[in-house]
């Protein structure tokens, strides 16, 4: 369930997850990162373009997955919770985050 914290000067909120999304969030990301060393150790090896770009590509992916994640998580929890409370804005900060992740 999402947390209401505010911090002076920051308009961000945050969120308690499950252990469970929590472990899976950081696996995800200690993938990526494995990777992002990986692609710096082909550059510095002077791997072939097509090989590193092959890696990006990769990266790029598990990118895309991880927020996919994220976001049915978000939308699971602190949107429908807040939907149900009758906080209608939180349908507009979906729609604003759906429009960055889309350009």
């Amino acid at each position: 369930m999402e947390e209401e914290k505010v911090y002076p000067g920051c308009c961000h909120k945050t969120k308690e997850r499950s252990e469970k999304e929590y472990k899976d969030l950081l696996n995800r990301l200690s993938r990526i990162e494995g990777q992002v060393r990986g692609i710096r150790r082909m550059v510095e090896n002077d791997a072939y373009c097509p090989d590193i770009l092959v890696q990006v590509s990769a990266v790029n992916a598990a990118l895309n997955s991880f927020n996919k994640v994220l976001l049915a998580n978000h939308i699971r929890t602190c949107v429908a919770d807040d939907i149900r409370e009758g906080k209608d804005a939180t349908v507009d900060e979906l729609v604003a985050t759906l429009q960055k992740l889309m350009k």
